[in-house]
């Protein structure tokens, strides 16, 4: 059975390599398969309305990837309203809150996770590579 994967990641920064999982998952050529839970983009300013869609989402997958990269404890504007740092933040906390295997992919050996992890059981994989990818997945662990 496919996991059901939430992608945890910052837009704005890291977004192509959103693309790239996706593309990867897409070809057959590749062994990374995984159905995609993660939310399109909500077109709302309402930060009520798009944490009850992530939360959502989060809720209905198996796994949380985070894509961990320069950005990722970067505050947001918003954050008074998000509750958290970030969107990243956020969902990273909703996954543990929801007990959902975790994954934590850094970009590169210097990427941060994000805080809302510290003390919470999870993967990594310390460079975005097919074979890191799945492996990280793969070994997620369970949360009881």
């Amino acid at each position: 059975m496919k996991p059901k994967i939430f992608v945890s990641f910052d837009y704005e920064h890291d977004k192509h390599y959103k693309f790239l999982l996706e593309a990867w998952n897409a070809n057959k050529e590749f062994d990374l398969v995984f159905d995609d839970y993660s939310s399109e983009e909500i077109n709302s300013n309402n930060i009520g309305r798009i944490k009850a869609a992530l939360t959502n989402k989060i809720k209905e997958s198996t796994h949380v990837l985070v894509i961990s990269g320069g950005h990722t404890n970067t505050p947001h504007r918003n954050r008074s309203l998000i509750g958290h740092v970030n969107w990243i933040n956020f969902e990273s906390y909703q996954a543990v809150s929801y007990k959902k295997r975790i994954a934590v992919i850094k970009i590169n050996f210097l990427s941060q996770i994000p805080t809302t992890l510290v003390g919470a059981k999870y993967s990594t994989a310390n460079s975005f590579t097919h074979q890191n990818i799945i492996n990280a997945i793969n070994q997620a662990p369970f949360i009881f």
